[in-house]
């Protein structure tokens, strides 16, 4: 993990492999052209005020996430400066300029990536508070985060490039109050967040259910978190049908993982339900080629809800949260569930499974109900569920569907607060009708349009009644196939984490009723 630090020395005094700056494109209302961000003054006046006109000189525009390196002039300890595109300069700014907590941690993010092989930067972008400071290092943590323990790499550092060693965050006060305390926060949430990644990118032949639920149990004892692993005995003894039926075809057993964190001062409990297939091939309604190769990433709800817990507890948050994961591995094989199978339930409702690959829903309904149980505030489930959402909102995009109108909305606010983007969708009442069963009391499919919405439907049935929950579909934003971007790497992103920690984060606070 990259090690941060806070600093109250000038950028060009500080010894460091490079020099961050941030540069955005001129607002049409004030000066135009490129404009260096506030932080980067003692660099600028190394330059001889001329940094603009020599990153202009170079190419460089200010747009979102682009890199400029130059070298340092005379004056400078740090050999290197690199400048890093915030985008537009704000346009309301009578005091220079603020720029959002997002395009800090992206663009810190973007620096931290470009610096992978390097000892220690000097992050020198804007900062006028503690949140500002905590922005940057959150990116830059995330932003520095690699996956190389199955390469030559791990074990010779020669054969590729470390990550970024140190971050030093330049306009941080060290020995202030609200910045340590930031600092705090954001360590132990990017921590718990690239495990979360970690998990995701971990092959399936090595994150099984039961190396999954290992991994849950030792981070438990760790940090105070009361743990339980319901293994295939007491799953079968439980009467969880759904998780046993998923997970029926696999010589890796299922199991249901409980995490609790309790603080003596809480007023509310929340419950967190995670998705945690940790490989989905379809099981017998078998995967075309092309859409297996990623599907060790079936488990980044599970992962999400896990890194929250942990997170939390480390936090210390006035707020009880339990976690569920719902562990099995999806395969085919003579014993696996087919189509047309019917499974009893936790809950005591029968589920007629016309596809095996609508999988996800069946150990979430389980969990659900057995959440429910302990009648918690509010339960949210996160899960990789539809395809179908990816196709409404793309892959950056998660969907948030709910039995309570507020309830989503503020869901929906948490997440764009903390820079996960994310869209409310409907439960409309007419696609219930597709699931009804001539066998069973719900079949696990409907119609084929608005399939996302369907699956949320199906989830609403095993939710107890009147508690207040809401359904997260991250099957777009958990796995980036693309190139990185921002401080998202290609890979596990470990989307949803930081939604639930600040969710539970208000609920402590009671800004949540």
């Amino acid at each position: 993990m990259t090690a941060l630090t806070l600093s109250t020395a000038a950028a060009t005094g500080l010894r460091a492999d490079a020099i961050v700056v941030g540069v955005a494109k001129g607002s049409a209302t004030k000066t135009g052209g490129l404009v260096v961000a506030p932080g980067a003054e003692a660099v600028d006046k190394a330059f001889d005020g001329k940094l603009a006109s020599v990153l202009e000189t170079l190419g460089a525009s200010g747009g979102e996430g682009e890199v400029t390196k130059l070298p340092a002039p005379s004056g400078c300890k740090a050999p290197v400066v690199l400048a890093v595109g915030l985008g537009a300069e704000p346009e309301k700014a009578d005091d220079g300029g603020v720029f959002g907590a997002e395009a800090l941690r992206r663009a810190a993010g973007v620096a931290a990536r470009a610096l992978a092989g390097s000892k220690k930067a000097a992050f020198a972008l804007p900062v006028e508070d503690a949140e500002d400071a905590g922005a940057i290092a959150e990116g830059a943590l995330l932003g520095a985060y690699s996956f190389d323990a199955y390469k030559e790499s791990a074990q010779d550092p020669k054969k590729g490039k470390a990550p970024l060693a140190e971050v030093a965050i330049l306009g941080g006060k060290p020995r202030d109050k609200a910045y340590k305390a930031e600092v705090e926060r954001v360590l132990a949430l990017t921590e718990e967040l690239n495990r979360a990644r970690d998990l995701v990118n971990t092959p399936p032949n090595d994150l099984n259910p039961e190396a999954f639920a290992t991994v849950a149990q030792v981070a438990a004892k760790e940090h105070g978190i009361k743990v339980q692993v319901l293994d295939e005995k007491a799953l079968e003894k439980g009467g969880y049908g759904g998780i046993l039926g998923v997970g029926a075809g696999s010589a890796s057993g299922p199991r249901l993982v409980k995490l609790s964190y309790k603080n003596s001062k809480a007023k509310k409990h929340l419950a967190f339900v995670g998705k945690g297939i940790t490989y989905d091939s379809g099981g017998i309604s078998l995967k075309p080629a092309g859409h297996n190769e990623t599907m060790k990433c079936d488990m980044a709800g599970a992962a999400a809800v896990f890194a929250a817990v942990v997170t939390a507890a480390r936090l210390g948050l006035e707020v009880n949260v339990t976690g569920w994961l719902a562990l099995a591995e999806n395969m085919p094989s003579g014993s696996a569930t087919r189509p047309g199978d019917v499974l009893r339930m936790y809950s005591g409702k029968t589920v007629e499974v016309l596809n095996t690959d609508a999988e996800g829903r069946l150990v979430l309904a389980d969990a659900i109900a057995k959440a429910s149980e302990e009648t918690p505030d509010a339960i949210v489930d996160v899960a990789t569920l539809t395809g179908a959402m990816m196709l409404a909102l793309g892959n950056r995009t998660f969907g948030i569907m709910a039995n309570d109108d507020a309830f989503r909305t503020s869901i929906h606010e948490v997440a764009e607060e903390v820079g996960e983007p994310s869209w409310p969708m409907p439960l409309p009442a007419d696609l219930r009708k597709g699931m009804d069963s001539s066998t069973a009391d719900i079949a696990n499919m409907g119609e084929r349009m608005g399939g996302g919405l369907v699956a949320g439907l199906f989830l609403k049935e095993f939710v107890g009644e009147g508690i207040t929950w809401a359904h997260l579909d991250i099957a777009g934003p958990a796995f980036n196939e693309a190139g990185p971007f921002g401080y998202t790497p290609k890979g596990g992103t470990g989307s949803a984490v930081r939604t639930l920690v600040r969710l539970a984060e208000r609920t402590a606070a009671g800004d949540l009723g």
